[in-house]
């Protein structure tokens, strides 16, 4: 067949007995190229909907200050379900903090931050639990749930299921590490409740975690003071939300934490006569992780028009911790 040859009944013709090349598509050329640009432009309007879209969907910022864990059996830990349930309930929301490039929560700052700062105080809680609470004595053996809970709760954050830092071969996501720790914590749990596991419910065991909590909070003071120090009054400090929600999600976890712990130690509390004392910590911790500006600005402390959001906070978290060191020194006595 020649390329000019007539073929008048062609069924891709439009009209029989029109001169074309064989190869041509029915569509022309210019209606072709017509609909390829269409593609491309859907395409572009796809891609630039997908980030901003997504983020909104995937962000979740969960500061309920009534969260509960599941009820637990009598001896259990109330302080250690709420920890399991925690982890569940974050890893749940999803975990952006390790999400590839294609994902969009990998374009997120603010969840991420501040699911970080919630299970860098549940690992704090975790080794407290391991070195102190859940033993006779510190010269005894550490709990093994315990122990591997610890270590878990301090994987990296950001480890998706590779890790090319360290092998081409998949590895343990940082959601699978958490969950497991979670797993650990529940079956330590039902252990202590027959029986088969330790949770020293002492005064000198309640005061070592309070001062470690407290510790806890003073680096992060010191972290907010330094990026008061250095960039306060900064037109734009991509630093300070990042910082404030790692602090925020910190303070979340440890007030829920010291909640439950009140439950757990109730004898010792009241033997003490710190209901009042403990009450009011917990009002504070719960202020501090309930705000919840729109935007954080990290302007001067004596700022007119723009706020420094991290001086709040970090009045707040040094409120509280004044208070923990109040209840740490009735305890000592």
């Amino acid at each position: 067949m020649s390329e000019n040859e007539i073929l008048p009944n062609d069924p891709l013709l439009e009209e029989p007995g029109i001169r074309r090349r064989w190869w041509r598509p029915r569509l022309g050329g210019g209606r072709l190229w017509r609909w390829i640009l269409r593609g491309i432009l859907a395409l572009l309007v796809i891609a630039a909907l997908y980030y901003p879209v997504g983020m909104l969907l995937v962000h979740r910022i969960d500061d309920d200050p009534n969260f509960q864990a599941p009820e637990t059996p009598e001896g259990a830990s109330r302080a250690v379900a709420l920890a399991a349930a925690l982890i569940d309930r974050e890893v749940g929301h999803g975990w952006p903090s390790n999400d590839p490039f294609f994902m969009p929560g990998w374009a997120l700052d603010n969840m991420p931050n501040y699911q970080q700062g919630i299970v860098s105080a549940l690992a704090r809680f975790a080794t407290e639990m391991r070195d102190q609470i859940g033993r006779v004595r510190g010269t005894s053996q550490a709990d093994p749930d315990l122990e591997k809970a610890a270590g878990q709760l301090s994987y990296s954050p950001t480890v998706w299921i590779f890790d090319l830092s360290t092998s081409w071969a998949p590895t343990a996501s940082s959601e699978q590490q958490y969950l497991s720790a979670a797993r650990l914590l529940r079956n330590f749990n039902d252990r202590l409740a027959h029986g088969q596991a330790v949770f020293e419910r002492r005064a000198d065991n309640l005061l070592g975690t309070l001062d470690r909590i407290a510790a806890d909070l003073g680096s992060a003071s010191a972290i907010l003071d330094k990026q008061v120090q250095e960039h306060s009054g900064d037109w734009v400090d991509f630093q300070a939300d990042d910082i404030f929600y790692a602090t925020k999600g910190r303070l979340y976890a440890y007030g829920l934490l010291l909640r439950d712990l009140g439950t757990d130690f109730a004898p010792v509390i009241a033997e003490r006569d710190l209901k009042a004392a403990w009450a009011q910590m917990l009002e504070t911790f719960q202020t501090a992780a309930a705000l919840d500006p729109l935007v954080v600005v990290n302007g001067r402390p004596d700022a007119f028009i723009r706020p420094s959001h991290l001086a709040a906070q970090g009045f707040f978290l040094l409120r509280a911790r004044a208070q923990l060191r109040e209840i740490s020194n009735i305890l000592q006595k």
